[in-house]
């Protein structure tokens, strides 16, 4: 207990250090236990958005499963036996191990096929079959369209049913019309009756597994009890099958109740198989596959995240050990003390343990909940530095997110302990002794630490580009945005490496200084660099932080901002527009058969189809419309020049629409885009030819090239331009393509003609084009859409550029990218001012003496101040100046690389490393703002020394 209460006391003395040391802690345990509570929120939100991408896609609900057992010639008491033990089981153990709510549990009952006859013909042979069938809650989800709901017992011997339209013709029925059924196993005589007609209550109801009850077109539905008691209890008709149907609320999934869902499944599919081993069984749950994927996402975005935070984590080890280092150095002369007297080392290191489980155990409890809170800054961010309003994520505590923060919370104990250990190993008299050598080589000088990981570094970045020399040559790519989680590890490595080096040569640069005007230099300026100079050592700490600060800024600004305008640029640019429609035109086709309808006889294949082009103008007058040109795209073109022939891509386009509605970036092209079209604009004739087919067909500008397809006769056009780009087109090789005698995939490269599309459609042939849209700027996609509505413009399809950004922006991993940058930079600016006072704060303590000297012999408050910031110039803003440098070259060299996670073998526009000055402005404001702040309080504390003060504790 007497130890307990020293250490109290001891941490109280230290307060300010210590309570330094636990902040770090704090922020290390927070943010690394903000990994799994953001991958859990943000899989979460996009699995939701995948199920209703895969509701809208395939007209299925996705939160449906189900599953149904059937009989064969097992007895009465079996089958009731089986579906009542199902029953059970599905209400009680099943539903609540989905992990989501349950809207619906529907269970629903089939009797065998049985003949349908007339109650006047009870013999007739071509009858057609039928089946009866219930459903639970049935009554609750249906309209009736004409009739009445049946009764729930036989009326007079006869069951009272219910049908859809489709059956009521199909039967060739009438309502109250009575029928009989027919088949061996039927006991007695059963009698069905439909009295009324029905469709669904809502359009949309999920409740109905086949959403266009077209399952029911033969089939006649009886009360649910009715059924119950009649058939499965009384077996009136043979019962063949039970079904179980359930409609859970997949928008409450979350990546947690992913793993419930799947064991819910399997072990529903194998208590129905084990009551139905002699018989057939059937399940459903479409949604499987999209669920399952989630896993390896999860993985990915791990390794991600872990790869992000790296560099802050690397920071705040640093940190730590800084703050560790500086509380045993205030202690040094104790430990030295305790050791000549007796203590052993354990003894001294376990005191210093139980300060450390203190403080990490009281940051293991509070990291995961400030995690909590800063996992909502990494869903709003929207790039490096950039917040916007975006739908909440729903974040929630994990047992993940407090075993990662036990592992750092742990780590961080063994950090704080290195300081220990060292200081043990220290006498009294080796401890006099280093405070008479305060020029001392740290050990990362001596262990070359800064050139293995510069030789780290710069061998990962000679593997990366090989391995996008291989994805560029030989077609190769990856699917969506895949990062690889070392193109983060290895720039963070040739940052601290590249600091280190250059902080090996800084005392160099220092004694240059001086030695360069030794002779000029005034005294302030001269005492400044004596004492910069003596103690280089000390503030190496305190600059390897400002540079990774800095360095990792600048790094993450470039990284984020490529990322986010590449992806954001390689969509425009396959769209090419802000909005692409393709409209239904009046034509002479054929009409498609009917569904069931025996094929057609075989037509003339070559006859041309004729169509009728509608009018333009209300394209331009839809709401929100900026601009509207008219593009044809005719993918199957051939040409021919010469002896040269080939399929070409032919686009046909107004020039002056098509130059104000297209989006294309003026970098890809030796000249504007406008110019390429005004060539082509003064002569009808006139087409633009890509980059590919010139060097594939040896043409050149003025050479003749005949143009048609299939039924269209080849028309004459003249090259009047080459081009490597046009919006939409992509002229590298499709992947896959090249082979190894083609190694530079020319000869499987697309080929591209762009002509005016009067011509093509006077010449050539009228056939329909697409509408690009420009919109204006704040223009609502809904009102452009009820616009469109409004003016029953009859569409087969629409491509929106806006959806598809806004996708982008939400895809996780870009989300992780942009979110983690950010978040990380901020800690990192927040340690890095804690450490910065703290340093310059001790600092001042100690000179305490020295600079009531100075105050004593004539030097004033203002020359005082300026030698503290020439102090904190040669250090802080050097640190500063180093950053930038490293930052800006670890992204020209490292960036490139991103490139990967765009499949570099098919990217168009071609990747280009992106830096704004608007990431830098918000990158130096927050560091200027931390250096002003860190020098008012620094000088307010200067302005504070009493001379007679501080020669008082000389005297002492």
């Amino acid at each position: 207990m007497a130890l307990f209460i020293m250490i109290i006391r001891k941490m109280v003395k230290n307060k300010w250090l210590v309570s330094s040391l636990f902040f770090g802690i704090l922020m290390t345990v927070a943010l690394v236990g903000t990994m799994p509570i953001y991958s859990e929120a943000i899989l979460s939100r996009m699995l939701v958005k995948d199920l209703e991408t895969f509701q809208n896609e395939r007209s299925t609900y996705p939160g449906q499963h189900w599953s149904m057992v059937g009989f064969y010639n097992e007895s009465l008491e079996r089958r009731q036996s089986v579906i009542e033990t199902l029953d059970r089981y599905m209400e009680q153990s099943a539903a609540p191990g989905f992990g989501i709510p349950v809207k619906e549990l529907v269970k629903e009952r089939r009797t065998k096929s049985v003949r349908l006859v007339p109650e006047q013909e009870p013999d007739k042979k071509n009858a057609l079959t039928t089946t009866l069938r219930a459903y639970s809650d049935f009554q609750k989800h249906i309209r009736l369209v004409d009739g009445r709901l049946p009764a729930q017992q036989p009326v007079d011997g006869v069951y009272e049913v219910l049908l859809t339209e489709q059956a009521l013709i199909r039967f060739g029925l009438v309502l109250d019309q009575v029928m009989l059924l027919k088949d061996d196993g039927i006991q007695g005589t059963v009698k069905i009756k439909p009295v009324g007609m029905f469709t669904k209550l809502e359009y949309d109801d999920p409740y109905f597994r086949n959403s266009s009850l077209s399952d029911l077109g033969a089939a006649f539905v009886i009360d649910y009890k009715l059924f119950e008691n009649e058939f499965i209890r009384g077996g009136k008709v043979p019962v063949s099958a039970s079904g179980w149907y359930f409609v859970l609320d997949y928008t409450k999934m979350e990546l947690r109740n992913v793993n419930d869902f799947i064991a819910t499944d399997k072990a529903i599919r194998a208590e129905v198989q084990s009551r139905s081993a002699a018989f057939q069984s059937e399940f459903g749950a479409p949604t499987i596959p999209t669920i399952e994927k989630y896993f390896e996402r999860s993985k990915q975005l791990g390794k991600l995240m872990w790869s992000l935070n790296v560099p802050v984590l690397i920071m705040l080890g640093f940190y730590m050990f800084m703050v560790s280092n500086l509380i045993i150095d205030r202690q040094k002369n104790e430990i030295a003390v305790l050791r000549s007297r007796g203590a052993a080392r354990w003894q001294v290191v376990a005191s210093f343990a139980i300060e450390g489980l203190l403080l990490c155990g009281l940051a293991w409890l509070i990291g995961p909940l400030i995690g909590l809170g800063l996992t909502k800054v990494l869903g709003a961010s929207n790039g490096f530095l950039e917040f916007v309003q975006r739908a909440r994520m729903t974040v929630r505590l994990n047992e993940q997110a407090y075993l990662y923060g036990g592992i750092a919370a742990g780590a961080s104990f063994l950090m704080m302990l290195v300081p220990v250990l060292l200081a043990t190993r220290v006498s009294i008299v080796g401890h006099k002794q280093q405070l008479a050598r305060m020029q001392k080589t740290p050990f990362w000088h001596k262990a070359f630490l800064d050139v293995l990981a510069l030789a780290v570094a710069f061998y990962g970045l000679y593997t990366f580009r090989n391995r996008l020399k291989d994805l560029q040559t030989l077609g190769l790519g990856a699917d969506d945005l895949n990062l690889d989680p070392l193109q983060f590890v290895m720039p963070a490595l040739f940052v601290v490496g590249g600091g280190l080096l250059i902080l090996r040569l800084y005392p160099l640069m220092l004694k240059l200084i001086y030695w360069a005007g030794r002779k000029w230099w005034p005294p302030s300026l001269y005492a400044t660099l004596i004492q910069v100079g003596r103690s280089s050592s000390q503030y190496q700490f305190l600059m390897i932080f400002l540079i990774m600060t800095i360095a990792i800024g600048v790094f993450s600004a470039g990284a984020a901002r490529t990322l986010n305008i590449n992806t954001e640029e390689r969509i425009r640019y396959a769209n090419g527009a802000d909005i692409v429609l393709q409209s239904q035109w009046p034509n002479d086709k054929p009409p498609p058969a009917p569904p069931g309808a025996p094929a057609p006889e075989p037509v003339q294949t070559n006859k041309p189809v004729h169509y009728l082009e509608p009018s333009f103008d209300p394209f331009r007058t839809l709401t929100g419309v900026d601009e509207a040109a008219k593009v044809f795209v005719k993918d199957n073109a051939a040409f021919s020049a010469g002896d040269k022939t080939g399929t070409i891509k032919l686009i046909g386009i107004d020039t002056d629409d098509f130059g104000r509605t297209a989006w294309f970036p003026d970098y890809l092209l030796d000249y504007p885009l406008y110019e390429y079209l005004n060539l082509i604009a003064s002569d009808p004739r006139g087409v633009l030819i890509s980059r590919t087919m010139a060097d594939q067909r040896g043409l050149q500008k003025g050479d003749t090239i005949n143009i048609g397809w299939e039924n269209v006769n080849y028309q004459p056009f003249v090259v009047f331009g080459i081009i490597d780009y046009f919006p939409t087109f992509n002229p590298n090789p499709p992947q896959g393509t090249v082979n190894s005698a083609d190694k530079n995939g020319q000869g499987s490269a697309p080929m591209l003609v762009v002509g005016n599309l009067n011509r093509i459609q006077f010449q050539l042939a009228l056939e329909p084009y697409q509408v690009w849209l420009r919109l204006k700027p704040g223009a609502s996609t809904n009102d452009l859409y009820a616009s469109m509505e409004e003016q029953k413009i009859p569409l087969i399809s629409i491509v929106n550029t806006r959806e598809e950004l806004t996708k982008a922006k939400n895809d996780p991993f870009l989300l992780a990218l942009n979110g983690i940058l950010t978040l990380g930079f901020l800690i990192s600016i927040v340690i890095s001012f804690v450490g910065f006072l703290l340093y310059w704060i001790l600092s001042l303590k100690g000179r305490t003496l020295q600079n009531g000297i100075m105050r004593a012999i004539g030097v004033s408050l203002r020359q005082l101040i300026g030698m503290l910031a020439l102090e904190q110039l040669l250090t802080s803003g050097a640190a500063v100046l180093i950053g930038v440098l490293i930052g800006n070259l670890a992204s020209r060299l490292y960036v490139p690389n991103f490139q990967i996670a765009f499949n570099p073998s098919s990217l168009v526009p071609p990747f280009k490393v992106m830096f704004e000055a608007i990431d830098f402005a918000r990158l130096y404001s927050v560091v200027g703002v931390m250096l002003v702040l860190g020098l008012g309080i620094l000088s307010y504390m200067l302005s504070r020394i009493r001379v007679h003060q501080a020669l008082k504790l000389g005297e002492d």
